[in-house]
């Protein structure tokens, strides 16, 4: 998908959002079911599959976030699903994410780790990433067993590595 029509999507899924006073509940929930996505090679096909009536395959998604997600977010990857656009929706949500970070002035920080933060966790790394990026900030924990230990953070364009897998790295390059 091209850059205007994933910027284009991701505004229209901020507008509606906004409309509903529920961006940042949205916003998560479909951060949370890209990443299932991406998780769920079988459901990934499925959901992409052009051979599968569209009605089963957003029937796939209404059994799976009814009752879990807002209706607004159903609905907005139900219709992904439909236009045959699912397999764009991590890059939708990262663009939504920055956009909603930009009319809310703050900043979104997606860490990776090999286990789950915890909240006291992410709030003292929310704390800081903010001393040092002048920015109220958002953490998006993903787990990431490839990490081993430690975390890696992305903030906008800087990446701050601090995996033990990378400092395992730098030791045997080092030896």
């Amino acid at each position: 998908m091209t850059d205007s029509r994933t910027s284009a999507y991701a505004e229209a899924f901020f507008a509606v959002a906004a409309a509903e006073g529920i961006v940042g509940e949205v916003e998560d929930e479909l951060f949370r079911f890209a990443r299932v996505l991406e998780g769920n090679d079988e459901l990934r096909s499925a959901l992409a599959d052009p051979h599968i009536p569209a009605a089963r395959r957003q029937q796939i998604v209404e059994d799976l976030l009814g009752g879990k997600a807002t209706t607004v977010t159903t609905a907005l990857v139900s219709m992904l699903v439909g236009s045959g656009r699912i397999g764009d929706l991590s890059r939708i949500v990262e663009r939504l994410g920055s956009r909603s970070s930009a009319a809310g002035g703050t900043a979104i920080a997606e860490v990776r780790s090999a286990v789950a933060l915890t909240a006291d966790q992410q709030a003292r790394l929310a704390t800081a990433i903010a001393a040092t990026t002048g920015h109220e900030v958002t953490i998006r924990n993903i787990v990431d067993p490839a990490v081993v230990g430690g975390v890696v953070t992305r903030v906008g364009d800087a990446v701050i590595d601090g995996s033990v897998r990378t400092r395992l790295s730098q030791l045997r390059d080092a030896f």
